[in-house]
């Protein structure tokens, strides 16, 4: 049985495990952190685990695990596919369009402590 974390961050929970890379859609959880000051390289900690399972233990936190810590490095910085949302109303010439791109994080999970 492989090691894996619940971690939350940007408002979402990511299931992780080591040697993982995950997508994640926010990194700045706060007003004074700000998502352009990362760079693609940079060693990141989660701080924010809600879950840690080793095979054997489940720990559990209330919200979160007082110590617990997950070490991640930052692999890519980039926008997903453009995807278009469409507002039509029928029967009276309503018709817009518009695309969306949304930034991300890719990330590759170093280990969990």
């Amino acid at each position: 049985m492989k090691e894996f974390a619940v971690i939350q961050t940007g408002g979402k929970q990511y299931k992780v495990s080591v040697g993982d890379t995950v997508q994640i859609e926010k990194l700045a959880s706060t007003a004074t952190e700000k998502s352009s000051e990362y760079k693609t390289g940079d060693k990141i900690t989660f701080d924010k685990v809600l879950l840690v399972d080793n095979g054997k233990d489940t720990t559990i936190g209330t919200p979160y695990i007082a110590d617990a810590k997950v070490e991640a490095e930052l692999v890519e910085i980039g926008r997903a596919k453009k995807i278009l949302v469409v507002k039509y109303k029928s029967k009276s010439r309503y018709l817009v369009r518009q695309g969306h791109r949304q930034h991300f994080f890719k990330v590759k999970i170093l280990g969990i402590k």
